[in-house]
């Protein structure tokens, strides 16, 4: 019997989560073609767990990059993909924070965490062995995400009533939500008008945060937008990608593409195994996946 396919399901986290964690996604790639997947950068934090044999994983597409396992691993927003190599078989879960929420699940900004791969319990402590070990005890997606919403319901109750001078700036809160709502398209030095702060002092405050200055985070989340654009099934010319991502022309799209993945967006499209010649991708791009695979059904939604 053939048990190749890719499969994701999605689900919401907890209500009192939902400030701080956008989604968890389950995934379950099989029978493919061992390679190595490029997890481009984007909008959120991602941390991973999985269900099968630790994650291999580089910071970095560069050939040569040190590669190191991890049963659950957490990452901080990147500038440059991420290399995933796997043997054709993945299983796991992914889960979503907001760099806003990095202080409130994992104790410290986002900025700590910048171009970083960190095992989850050097983060989360007990709670993270705890977390690994439920989500692999747990038979069901339903008991998957329960034990989610329980552990990180607990990261964020030990950090509450914390010193107020810990948490975000609301002005580093709305340039973000600015840039987000964009999708990178804004003129830095508007929002940092418009929030009564000069560009610089912005620049210095959202990177403190983030951990990319708001024009790099502005950069990323374009790359995004195109990213998105060009992992459809069928995609569109390169030319509309760029157009519609908000790049100049094509050639300012190549150089951004190479700058965030290490290849031109042909080699990309080449080189990714589930964008390759008879493997599906999806209809349209509900929510990228930094870390894991692209797959050929609907998500599901609880």
């Amino acid at each position: 019997m053939d048990d190749s396919g890719a499969t994701r399901t999605h689900a919401l986290p907890a209500p009192a989560l939902r400030p701080y964690v956008g989604s968890y996604v389950g995934f379950d790639l099989r029978g493919f073609p061992a390679g190595v997947h490029c997890g481009p950068p984007g909008h959120s934090l991602t941390a991973v767990i999985s269900l099968a044999e630790p994650l291999a994983v580089a910071a970095g597409v560069d050939a040569g990059a040190p590669v190191t396992r991890f049963a659950g691993v957490a990452g901080g927003l990147m500038r440059r993909s991420v290399a995933i190599h796997h043997d054709g078989r993945q299983e796991g879960v992914q889960v979503s924070l907001t760099p806003l929420g990095a202080r409130a699940v994992y104790g410290m900004p986002a900025a700590e965490l910048a171009d970083r791969l960190v095992p989850l319990d050097e983060l989360l402590g007990a709670l993270g062995v705890e977390l690994v070990d439920r989500l692999r005890a747990a038979t069901t997606w339903p008991a998957r995400v329960a034990a989610l919403d329980g552990v990180l319901l607990r990261a964020v109750g030990r950090g509450a009533g914390g010193d107020p001078g810990s948490r975000v700036r609301p002005e580093v809160a709305e340039a973000w939500r600015r840039l987000r709502a964009a999708r990178g398209g804004v003129r830095i030095g508007r929002v940092a008008e418009e929030l009564g702060w000069s560009r610089r002092y912005l620049t210095d405050r959202f990177r403190g945060e983030v951990g990319l200055s708001p024009k790099t985070f502005a950069r990323v989340l374009r790359f995004e937008h195109a990213h998105d654009l060009a992992s459809t099934r069928h995609p569109l010319p390169w030319a509309d990608v760029a157009s519609v991502s908000g790049y100049a022309d094509q050639a300012h799209l190549a150089r951004e593409w190479r700058e965030f993945t290490g290849r031109s967006p042909t080699a990309w499209r080449r080189g990714e195994v589930l964008l390759g010649p008879g493997q599906p991708s999806p209809e349209r791009p509900t929510r990228r996946l930094p870390f894991p695979f692209l797959q050929d059904h609907p998500p599901t939604v609880l």
